[in-house]
Parts: structure tokens; sequence; C-alpha cells
């Protein structure tokens, strides 16, 4: 019978915990991001383990962040560089700690990336990879539910506890796999990475590429959509509301094709469109109407302009390396990937470290740039 978790509401109790801290920690959180921008830290599970078995939880402590103090009792524990973090699928848990807890759980071994470059399989859920390397069965009924009422049900407290209980397990094995086959430096390159994203916290700096309606838009009305798009994300930060809820996609897009010729005319527009942001008419007439300085630089969205057979080369050239590695394609190379460098971008951001090293040979002589060496990694 699996260990009861122990319930931690105050700080004092949480430092006697942590008073030596372990080699490895399971690490988990449950939040909430229903009505806001920002993810509502809710809970925090950490597996302590257990030194006499790597394999094993150890303690399983569920930590309340709503108790005053709590996150600065944590903080110790998350930035300690001596203390491995194994957490599964992270980003968004990620985000929830860094914006509760003002810091990041550092070095970071992500269980769902670990299994993808140890071939075990691409972007499983955290239910399906226990079933395959624990064989554990897990309940996933409280996956939807408030995490921020008190007192937390039973279920919600076995069903947090579970999402710890195996990261050990799991966290032993992948490493092993990884290690066997070389690889383990691609995951440190993949978490330092995702840590330093989440860290930077600066945003997508051309949000228009990311909406395919943006293609269909002519160069002009794509800056004005990048203009919208970009004030939107600063005002759903700064009033904690979902982006949708400032201006969803489909007016910012009709804005930016067909741009009111005054004030009035966009208070007009947004007076007949359904929870369009009417009080907010004076702001969105500013960001409509004010070119960014940087907007010259901003690459276009673009539809099938590309050489297509360029393209396919491409990915069938990521396709064989992927299969020789055992590992997803989308892992490898993404579409959006291949296509900035089709666009001219270079090997930095995420084709940066391994995946340079396993991609630049074979696709450097169909981008017609030659074959250089790629660097060591």
């Amino acid at each position: 019978m699996a260990a009861m978790p122990t319930w931690i509401e105050t700080p004092d109790a949480l430092r006697a915990h942590l008073a030596t801290p372990p080699a490895v920690v399971g690490l988990d959180t449950e939040f909430i991001r229903e009505r806001t921008y920002w993810p509502q830290l809710a809970l925090v599970q950490l597996a302590l383990g257990d030194p006499a078995d790597p394999a094993a939880p150890g303690t399983i402590l569920l930590v309340d962040p709503l108790v005053p103090g709590m996150c600065e009792a944590l903080g110790p524990l998350l930035r300690d560089p001596a203390v491995l973090k194994v957490m599964h699928s992270a980003s968004e848990d990620l985000v929830a700690l860094r914006h509760a807890c003002g810091t990041l759980p550092a070095p970071l071994f992500d269980t769902q990336v670990a299994a993808a470059l140890a071939g075990v399989g691409g972007g499983m859920g955290y239910q399906k990879l226990v079933q395959a390397l624990a064989g554990a069965a897990l309940d996933k009924g409280e996956t939807r539910s408030d995490w921020l009422r008190r007192p937390l049900s039973a279920a919600q407290l076995d069903y947090a506890a579970d999402d710890v209980r195996y990261l050990h397990a799991l966290h032993a094995q992948l490493d092993a796999r990884l290690r066997a086959a070389g690889r383990e430096g691609w995951l440190r390159e993949e978490g330092a990475r995702l840590l330093a994203t989440v860290a930077e916290d600066a945003g997508d700096r051309w949000p228009h590429l990311a909406l395919r309606s943006a293609q269909f838009l002519d160069a002009d009305a794509q800056r004005r959509l990048l203009r919208l798009l970009r004030w939107r994300e600063a005002r759903a930060r700064s009033s904690d509301r979902p982006r949708s809820w400032v201006l969803d996609n489909e007016l910012a897009v009709a804005l930016a094709r067909t741009p009111p010729a005054d004030p009035a005319a966009l208070q007009a527009v947004l007076d007949a469109t359904p929870k369009s942001p009417r009080s907010l008419a004076d702001a969105v007439w500013r960001a409509l109407s004010n070119p960014a300085d940087d907007e010259a630089d901003a690459p276009l969205a673009r539809g099938d302009e590309r050489d297509r057979k360029q393209l396919r080369g491409l990915q069938e050239a990521v396709a064989v390396a992927a299969a020789g590695l055992g590992i997803p394609e989308g892992l490898l190379a993404s579409r959006r990937l291949l296509e900035g460098l089709q666009d001219g971008g270079g090997w930095d951001g995420p084709l940066a470290g391994w995946r340079r090293a396993v991609l630049e040979p074979a696709l450097a002589p169909l981008l017609g740039v030659g074959n250089g060496a790629a660097p060591s990694v």
C-alpha cells in the first residue's frame, strides 16, 4: 500500500522536512488558469525520495502555497543547484512557480522529454508513461478539479500524490536509457533551454505568425495585426485576464484587415461586436494606429509562397534522421523551424546544440548553403 502523503500547511513544517535537501526530488503543481492570464498556483507536490532506493518516492509532501510565506520557504529547494528536479511536461508548471514564487526549479529533468529522447514515445502523458514503465494504472478523475478550494477532498489528495509518486521510478529508468544512448546531454540542453525561456518571459516577438489567418493579410495589415497582438499581450498580463477576454483573434484580424477610419468608427465596430473591448476603444485605437519601432523587421506570415519541394525535402531528411535515432520527427524539428531555415534563419534557439549537430550536415545542402561541419555537443 502506498504511503500516505503529508499535508504541509506551515512554512516551518516545510523547512523542517527540507532541512537536509534530497539529491533528487519529484515535483509537480496544480494550478487554475481559466479566468486569469497567469496560472494561480494552488498546490505543490514533492516526492523527496528514498536514499536506500533511488526509484522509490520516499516521503510525499503536499504543500499549500496559499499559506503566506510558503513560497519563500520553498524557494531554497527550487534554486538549489545540487538538487535535481524531476517533473513531467513541466512548461506550464514552471510559469506557475515563477509567477507565485519568483524562482524556477533548476536543474530540470523532464520525464516527457526524456521519454521522447530515449525512444520510449513522443508527447506521452504522465499516466501513459507510468503505465508503460512502472506498470501502474492511475486515476484521472480529478484532472479538472477545483484545486483552490480548502480543504481538498481525499480523492484530490490521492490524485495529487500520485502525480509525483512515480517520478523517481521514471527518472531512474529514463536516465539509464539516456546514458546508454549517450543522450543525457541532450536532455540537459532541453531543460536549460526551457528554463531560460520561462525565466526570460519575453513573450513571442512576432505573435502574428502563430495565426493561420495572418497569411491572408497583406504586409500592412500584418503589421497592424502585430501591433494589436502585442498590445493585447501587455494588457492581458497587466490585467491578469486571458488574451481572448481582452481581444479575440477574429476581431483582431478584422480590425487589421480593414482598419476603421477614426476613433468613432472603431467605437462603432466594437459596439456592434459581442464581447469586444468597448471600454478600451481608445487604447485599441492607439495600438492600431502607432507603428512599432521594429515592425519593419517583422517577418511576414506566408502561405504556400515558400519552395514546397524544398520543404518536403527538408521534412523527409528530418524523418530519416529521426527514424535513425528512434525519436519523434516533431521533437527533432517542427515544420515551423524548417520554414524558419527556409526564410534565412540561423541555427540558433531550439535548433542549436544537439539538433544542429544532427541536422546541419543533412539539411545544409538542401538549403543551398553548403555542408559545413556541425559543432560537437
